[in-house]
């Protein structure tokens, strides 16, 4: 089992973790021999909190109730908040998940808040444009390791900027191995070009209803 935690913040950028989390929460293109996957919401107290787009989430659990293991995956997305106070314990524990082996994966302002905490001084790492994490986050010194790319991705880190969700989302997903690598690609492909050939390509590579 695979346990996807969200955190969830006020003025949450909604559309960034969109792809990532309907595919990982539906499993709808899932290999035949996937892990399951749980995903569960994570703030620093239970109110519900209201993101960018009006939409409001309850947290399903506490940063305190979360468990640190390989097989967990902590994503944090943009928002306009990153700076407040209460978000540092989250980013301490991103800092004990890339440590044991577990996935981090962290867009747009996210990236400001680990910037900002050193965890991306010494790993190859992207963000919103060159001169945006030396310009919000005083402490960070990983200007050299920085890739200017829409999505980045370092063993267990893959970060992005605020353009980069459906790249980000891959390759999250082709981290985690949920999905066939001809399935990736052609879900890859459709959703950034539209174009109906991959549409098809992609549910030729889905298991058929008999196989399952």
């Amino acid at each position: 089992m695979i346990t996807i935690y969200v955190y969830v913040l006020d003025t949450l950028a909604d559309w960034e973790l969109g792809y990532v989390a309907s595919e990982l929460n539906s499993a709808r293109f899932f290999k035949k021999d996937a892990q399951s996957v749980s995903l569960k919401t994570v703030s620093y107290s239970t109110d519900p909190i209201r993101t960018m787009g009006g939409l409001t989430i309850m947290p399903d659990c506490l940063i305190e109730e979360m468990v640190v293991s390989e097989t967990s995956v902590l994503l944090l997305p943009g928002a306009n908040t990153w700076n407040d106070p209460r978000h540092e314990e989250i980013i301490e524990k991103a800092g004990e998940f890339l440590s044991v082996g577990a996935m981090v994966g962290a867009i747009c302002g996210a990236t400001a808040a680990l910037a900002n905490a050193g965890i991306l001084d010494n790993r190859p790492h992207t963000s919103n444009g060159a001169g945006f994490l030396e310009m919000v986050s005083p402490n960070y010194k990983g200007k050299s390791f920085y890739i200017d790319n829409s999505s980045v991705a370092d063993n267990n880190l893959i970060t992005a900027g605020s353009t980069g969700g459906l790249l980000w989302a891959k390759q999250i997903i082709e981290h985690l191995g949920v999905f066939q690598s001809d399935t990736l690609e052609a879900w890859y492909n459709y959703f950034s070009t539209g174009e109906p050939e991959y549409f098809f390509a992609l549910m030729q590579t889905l298991p058929s209803i008999d196989e399952n």
